[in-house]
Parts: C-alpha cells; sequence; structure tokens
C-alpha cells in the first residue's frame, strides 16, 4: 500500500507496520485534529497582515512595510511582543474562569472547522447535523464574552457584555433562518451533502436573498464593521475585554481574524458550491478542491473587508432595530416564500430528478423560478424601506417647519 494520502492511508499503513490496530486508529485521528487545529491558527497569521494592507489601500496608506520583505514579518513582530507582555490579572477575579474565557473564544471558531469539507475526501467529520453544529459551536464565543466579563470584577467590563451579548444572541436568529434555506435545498443538514447538492446549480443562483441574510448577520455575529460595538473604547475603556493584557487580550482578536474568514469559508460551502469547481476537476484531484474552496471563501472575505473599512459605525439602538424592524422579518417571509416556492416547483413538475440532480440544464427551471421569487421579495423589503425612510424625512421636515409661540422672543 502507497501511503499518497497520509490522513486516509494512515492508520492501514500503521497497521501493516506492527501497530495495533485501535493505536493505529487513535495516532490517525489525532493527527487529523492536530493538522486541523494548526491550519486555520497559521491562515491567521496571513489574514492580519492581508487585511492591514487592504485597509491601508483603501485610507490611501502604505500599511507594514519595515519589518521584512512587504511587511510579511509585521505579524510575527506582533506576537513577541505580545509575549513579552506582562500577564496580569485582577486581584479580585475568578481566575479559572478568566483564563478560559480567551481560549474558548479560539475554540468556538476551531470547531467549526471540524465539520467543513475541504474536498471530497478531506473532511473532519461528516454530521448529519452540521448546519446545527455550526449554530451550537458558535455560541461559544457569546460564552466566553459572558466568562471573560463577569469573571474579570470590573463594572465597564460587564455592561460591555451586556451589550455584546444582546448583539450576538439577537443576530442568530437571521442567521439560523437565513441557514435553513439551503437545509431546505438540498434536503439533509449535512454540509458535504449541501455541497454535493450544489453541484448542478449554486445556491447563491438559486437563493440570493438567503446568501445576503447570512451573510450580513454573520459579519455581524463576528462583531465586524459597520457591527463593531464588542469593542467600546469610547464608551466602556475598551469593553469586555479591558482587564486582559498579553497574550490572552491577543487571542480575543486572533478568534475574530479567524472567525472572518470563517464565515467566508461558510458562505462558499452553503452558497457557493464549496470545493465544487469545473469540470469535475476536484474528483480527480482532490487538492484542486481545496483551492477551490479557498478561493471562493476568499471573495467573501474581501468583501467582508471592503465593508468593514468602507461603511461608518452604527449605533446599539441603530444595530438592534435592524435586526428585529427588518432581518428578522425579511427572513422569516423567506423562508415561508422559499418552502411555498419549493412546493410550487414539485407540484408544476420541473423540480430535477435525483439522476438529474447534477445536472447544469435541467436544475435551471426550478432556478428561475426561485430567483425570479427572491427578486420580487427583494423589490418588495425595497420598496418598504424607500416608503418608510421616505416618510420619516417628510414628518422631520415638518417638525422643523413648525416653529412653537415664543421661540423668536
Amino acid at each position: 500500500m502507497q501511503c499518497d494520502n497520509i490522513i486516509n492511508t494512515l492508520a492501514p499503513c500503521l497497521v501493516q507496520s506492527g501497530w495495533n490496530g485501535d493505536l493505529a486508529n487513535f495516532a490517525s485521528i489525532f493527527l487529523g485534529v492536530i493538522i486541523l487545529a494548526t491550519f486555520p491558527l497559521l491562515v491567521t497569521i496571513v489574514l492580519i497582515w492581508f487585511e492591514r494592507k487592504f485597509a491601508a489601500r483603501i485610507q490611501d496608506r502604505l500599511g507594514p512595510n519595515r519589518v521584512g520583505p512587504f511587511g510579511l514579518l509585521q505579524p510575527f513582530a506582533d506576537v513577541i511582543k505580545l509575549l513579552g507582555k506582562e500577564d496580569i490579572t485582577p486581584a479580585g477575579a475568578d481566575k479559572l474562569i478568566y483564563n478560559i474565557a480567551p481560549v474558548m473564544m479560539v475554540m468556538s471558531v476551531l470547531l467549526i472547522w471540524a465539520v467543513v469539507p475541504l474536498s471530497p475526501i478531506h473532511v473532519g467529520m461528516d454530521l448529519e447535523i452540521g448546519a446545527l453544529y455550526i449554530i451550537s459551536v458558535a455560541s461559544f464565543g457569546t460564552l466566553s464574552v459572558i466568562f471573560a466579563s463577569w469573571s474579570s470584577n470590573n463594572k465597564y467590563a460587564l455592561l460591555g457584555a451586556f451589550r455584546v451579548v444582546a448583539q450576538l444572541i439577537s443576530y442568530e436568529v437571521p442567521l439560523a433562518l437565513s441557514l435553513l434555506i439551503p437545509v431546505m435545498l438540498a434536503g439533509s443538514m449535512s454540509l458535504v451533502d449541501i455541497t454535493q447538492a450544489q453541484a448542478g446549480m449554486w445556491f447563491i443562483f438559486v437563493a440570493p436573498l438567503s446568501a445576503i441574510l447570512f451573510f450580513i448577520s454573520s459579519q455581524a455575529e463576528t462583531g465586524r464593521a459597520p457591527f463593531d460595538l464588542l469593542e467600546a473604547e469610547s464608551e466602556l475603556v475598551a469593553g469586555f475585554n479591558i482587564e486582559y493584557s498579553g497574550m490572552k487580550f491577543a487571542l480575543f482578536f486572533a478568534g475574530e481574524f479567524m472567525h472572518v474568514f470563517t464565515n467566508g469559508v461558510l458562505m462558499a460551502v452553503l452558497f457557493a458550491g464549496g470545493y465544487i469547481g469545473f469540470g469535475g476537476l476536484e474528483n480527480s484531484i482532490p487538492l484542486l478542491g481545496i483551492v477551490f474552496l479557498f478561493l471562493k471563501a476568499s471573495v467573501f472575505y474581501m468583501l467582508s473587508l471592503l465593508i468593514r473599512n468602507a461603511i461608518p459605525r452604527v449605533r446599539i439602538d441603530q444595530l438592534m432595530n435592524f435586526n428585529w424592524k427588518f432581518l428578522v422579518p425579511v427572513s422569516i417571509v423567506n423562508v415561508v416564500m422559499m418552502a411555498f416556492l419549493l412546493k410550487v416547483v414539485q407540484a408544476l413538475g420541473i423540480a430535477p430528478t435525483p439522476e438529474l440532480a447534477n445536472d447544469f440544464v435541467a436544475n435551471i427551471p426550478q432556478t428561475l423560478v426561485l430567483f425570479a421569487g427572491n427578486v420580487v421579495l427583494g423589490l418588495l423589503v425595497m420598496n418598504t424601506v424607500s416608503s418608510r425612510i421616505r416618510k420619516e424625512r417628510l414628518q422631520e421636515s415638518a417638525n422643523r417647519a413648525i416653529v412653537p409661540m415664543g421661540a423668536g422672543d
């Protein structure tokens, strides 16, 4: 046996070498876990450099350019600096929970990668409830914020956590509702099944409104601009992480950087076909599937960076109003509409049969119906929002025109 794929063939190779079967399986799984957990952490180092360069170009600056060629060693210099910072623990802090919180922030992101299909043969675990698993483990990030603020024994940190938790929990509602659409279209919660169901047509063309809702909600749940209320320097000194220093402080931001790219990966898996490329090349050369997945994820990642550096920060009341008065109602209507249109497609007999599910032409009739429904709903939402804004402006103009008696005395 040739050990050409170390993850898939390591256990049989070890057994042939005289290892115990259970021990060989454990070694193979352990190696896979190490690789899957280490890769996102290494990518984060590159992402920090790239994001700083990207922001610099938008703001007409150069960005990191002193440490190493093109500033490539700047993230390593930052890590060395943070390692040299004094690790301070407040006297009144709950030391156990205080030290666990930063680790939980990073762990909440790493656990998502466990169910992401990187290629047709590279996947950590194909869970039948993969979509539900993503929502569940992402909540660890919310718990880490609560743990960090409460254990710090600082009132400013606790006040910051109240606001953060309100934001994160609120935006999980439209996130989960938009995640229902790929599950409905694929007929499964497994991320592998959702990816394979897009072999004929990517879901971003079938349900573009759901993709937009998921992207916006994931941005807010990550805490990136314009929803960056997790850090509140102007109001609460720093926010929930005010009492942290050194590498513990850095772990919160490492989790954030990692989460942004992970959201891009999830967008690619749920709405852009994941590892599926062109001509079925990913089946003959599995490593190309990983390349296709990361190229798609990079597009969504750069879009999030552009939004972060182009749109100003919103207030907390605007943030909550946008969620509960706009995103949640639209998400609910979107789910109902998509469920109705899927039944209509089935009743008309234009849904692709299981034999033709991977055929592009066979998916066109269903795609046209569902895409048209998304366009109609999008136009209705835009018209409603436009009418509401126009009404508020007219009311504001009328209020300014009314001069109370005695105002000119």
